[in-house]
């Protein structure tokens, strides 16, 4: 057991665990973060996709030691004091179904709009595939996220904090 130190949602924290152990269970069964989801464990499925230094990552493939003084943010700390652009969108297609996979889909989602803030549809669809919806609403996903994308663009529903 080592301390490991790391910026979660905006916050230093310090968690005792093994190096080796991934972060994904350190966020959910140390820390109380349940947003990212165990799916799959070897990061095929997309359930935990959260962002490492502003990127987009599977936490269930990173060992903790790893993150050590970076930042990791999920969808809890996501919106900030709101909600982001892509959660609006996301309520506002009614993309939800089971709704397990949705924050790892959003996330993607996120990390998509910003590296290409004008995607067309098989730039969603290439970005999202390695995100695997069991309800399979991948229409209501893109709609969500081209709806987000005019979102930002606009600025419209924009509320504080977002800015992840």
């Amino acid at each position: 057991m080592a301390a490991h130190q790391f910026i979660l949602n905006g916050q230093t924290v310090t968690v005792e665990a093994p190096g080796d152990l991934p972060l994904l269970w350190v966020l959910r069964d140390v820390l109380g973060v349940t947003g990212p989801k165990y799916g799959c464990g070897v990061g095929v499925c997309g359930a935990c996709t959260s962002h490492l230094d502003g990127e987009s990552f599977r936490p269930c493939l990173q060992p903790v030691a790893s993150v050590a003084g970076r930042e990791v943010l999920t969808i809890e700390g996501l919106g900030g004091e709101g909600l982001h652009p892509v959660q609006e969108a996301w309520i506002a297609e009614d993309v939800a179904q089971c709704g397990f996979c949705q924050p790892g889909q959003i996330m993607a989602a996120v990390a998509l709009l910003r590296k290409n803030p004008h995607p067309s549809d098989a730039d969603i669809d290439a970005a999202m595939s390695d995100n695997v919806c069991r309800c399979g609403t991948y229409v209501r996903i893109r709609a969500a996220i081209q709806r987000a994308a005019l979102l930002l663009r606009s600025g419209a529903g924009i509320r504080g904090g977002w800015t992840r």
